[in-house]
């Protein structure tokens, strides 16, 4: 049994937005092995099914980021599994540039809200990741306004493709080495500030 977690903030407000790549990215696995992310459990929003052969939980937490880790406890201690060997997290991440990738099997919060709550519920760092790139913040703008920030025609495409292609990282973790799946998605491309439209 895999959990596989998509970070972001419930309702339509925060919907789109760059901090909610985690969400975007957990839709577009369930649309591909057909499963429903329906069921409220463990202040989330779940569904059960199999991708790759592989029983698994999609959850998208409602908690809120910064007390996502609360959700994902509970899941892992109901399903007792280990997060060190079941657990996928798929996320936005600022230090990258919009649409590029990067795979981990462990790590520091990196100043993610969301991470470091889930660090610190489950008390480990080491657990497998998808870093999803939302492009660096403009040097004029707060960091909040910038997370909750929607993406510009310009990026869409990009980031239509990154949150297929982070969908598939997810599902290539649970059959396929680690190295491997990093070998086919980590990209050098750090993220450049964006222009303040």
């Amino acid at each position: 049994m895999y959990i596989i977690v998509g970070l972001g903030n419930p309702g339509p407000k925060y919907a789109h937005t760059r901090h909610n790549a985690g969400f975007e990215a957990i839709d577009r696995l369930a649309e591909r092995y057909g499963i429903r992310i329906e069921t409220e459990k463990f202040r989330a929003l779940t569904g059960t099914g199999a991708v790759e052969g592989q029983k698994v939980l999609l959850l998208k937490p409602l908690t809120f980021m910064n007390l996502s880790g609360e959700s994902v406890r509970a899941a892992c201690e109901f399903y007792k599994i280990d997060p060190t060997e079941a657990l996928v997290v798929l996320y936005d991440d600022i230090s990258l540039a919009p649409g590029q990738l990067r795979i981990r099997g462990k790590g520091s919060a990196g100043g993610h809200n969301g991470i470091k709550n889930i660090i610190s519920q489950l008390g480990t760092q080491e657990f497998l990741r998808v870093k999803i790139g939302v492009g660096a913040k403009p040097e004029d703008w707060d960091l909040v306004d910038y997370v909750l920030s929607r993406f510009s025609k310009e990026e869409l495409p990009e980031m239509e493709d990154a949150f297929d292609r982070a969908a598939k990282a997810a599902a290539m973790l649970l059959t396929e080495d680690i190295d491997r799946v990093m070998n086919e998605f980590n990209t050098r491309k750090e993220a450049k500030p964006q222009e303040k439209e």
